[in-house]
């Protein structure tokens, strides 16, 4: 299983604003089952969604 990056958004983001989780939201309100994760190297919460095996190519 592999996962697609939709967005990034900073780690440094304003106390009480959630930008990552907002816009995976609006994602999955279209249907899309986004989830947002946290990039450790590079201090950023992604965005992505689950790849199938077959639809993992670049």
């Amino acid at each position: 299983m592999s996962a697609k990056v939709l967005e990034r958004f900073p780690a440094g983001a304003p106390r009480g604003s959630w930008p990552a989780e907002e816009y995976a939201a609006a994602r999955r309100a279209e249907g899309e089952p986004a989830t947002v994760v946290m990039d450790l190297r590079s201090d950023a919460f992604l965005v992505v969604v689950e790849r199938q095996e077959d639809d993992a190519r670049p």
